[in-house]
């Protein structure tokens, strides 16, 4: 282990370059593809099997990304068969490429839960059409103006650009299942935050979780509350899911789909846990007087908004927002013309300060 951040310990100190892949354990190797977004990467795991090889995760629809692929399909996978595509939740820069990878491969299986391939579909054939008027709705009540909804509106339709057609079949991946690949058998663990049935996998034998995004080395996986289910709590999902992986070896070697690999899971899912409590009571204090989310948002995440990330960071707020309002910390209001308000319960400490 080369490198000691507090107390998580990185098996290498820089990642893969290109079409290039490092061992990273046994039969199991690391690709990182390149991402046009403010996020520039994603790590891809390519396992080893006595017949062919298993992929977890594909990237996003670009051209340096399927170039990079078929510099791989003609190196390390070259004369190899692809027994199964696998991917962890159905965002683009892991499900992106899924369907044409699927048809490169000549047609190798591929695995999903039932929610994420059917989300990526919606979200195709939403980027396609105009914005529906619900969701022009949800942002205006949410305090957006005009030209950030039509900041928004481009924002998204940059983003879906890189999203292709899903593969047209799936073997479904169910929580609590095993499943066999790269000579290993694994537990599927489904948990809900950061998407709704976001799938890691958890071997016994080495002690590895591949975790996708459910568990990150550097930056909390983005929760968010979308037009789709405006009312929803996410982040009570995510942080019930932390508990999850508390039941985990804490020594287990950590495959996260962005940053490096790792050594050191309840450390990290103590920085996860503090991280959201400290940004929880954050939002607790700006609600000192009713403040649409807009507002909370510029005060919770100035950077973000700065750097053209705004419409991330909406749905952020809303989601702690809506975490504070199912721990009776903060009030709900809605005003005549639509807009809704949130604010601070009266006489409601933070319950992780009054925990100290």
């Amino acid at each position: 282990m080369l490198r000691t951040d507090g107390q998580l310990h990185y098996l290498r100190e820089t990642p893969p370059k290109d079409a290039d892949t490092i061992e990273i354990a046994p039969g199991i190797l690391w690709l990182r593809l390149p991402l046009p977004f403010r996020l520039n990467h994603v790590n891809i795991w390519l396992l080893r099997e006595e017949n062919g090889w298993t992929i977890v995760d594909t990237g996003a629809g670009t051209q340096q990304a399927r170039e990079l692929w078929e510099a791989l399909l003609g190196g390390v996978l070259s004369g190899s068969r692809i027994n199964r595509i696998i991917c962890t939740h159905g965002h683009t820069d892991h499900i992106g490429l899924a369907g044409w990878l699927v048809e490169r491969t000549g047609g190798a299986p591929f695995a999903a839960t039932l929610v994420e391939w059917l989300s990526a579909q919606v979200r195709l054939s939403e980027s396609q059409l105009p914005m529906r008027p619900e969701v022009v709705r949800f942002m205006q009540s949410h305090g957006c103006d005009a030209p950030t909804i039509e900041a928004y509106r481009n924002d998204r339709r940059r983003t879906h650009a890189l999203l292709g057609e899903a593969p047209g079949t799936i073997e479904r991946l169910r929580d609590g299942a095993i499943i066999a690949f790269g000579g290993r058998q694994w537990r599927i663990m489904v948990c809900g935050g950061h998407t709704l049935e976001h799938a890691s996998f958890w071997c016994d034998e080495g002690k590895i979780l591949i975790a996708g995004d459910q568990v990150l080395s550097k930056i909390s996986p983005m929760i968010g509350v979308y037009p789709g289910e405006p009312w929803a709590d996410p982040l009570a999902e995510y942080l019930g899911s932390l508990n999850r992986f508390r039941e985990l070896p804490a020594d287990a070697l950590v495959l996260p789909s962005h940053g490096l690999p790792f050594c050191g899971l309840h450390t990290r899912l103590d920085q996860l846990q503090h991280h959201h409590e400290l940004r929880l009571d954050h939002l607790a204090r700006l609600m000192d007087e009713p403040r649409t989310t807009m507002e909370l948002t510029h005060g919770l995440f100035p950077k973000a908004v700065a750097e053209g990330q705004g419409r991330h960071a909406l749905a952020e707020t809303i989601a702690h927002a809506h975490y504070l309002i199912g721990r009776g910390r903060a009030v709900r209001e809605m005003t005549n013309d639509g807009r809704i308000l949130f604010r601070r319960a009266e006489d409601k400490e933070s319950e992780f300060i009054a925990a100290d």
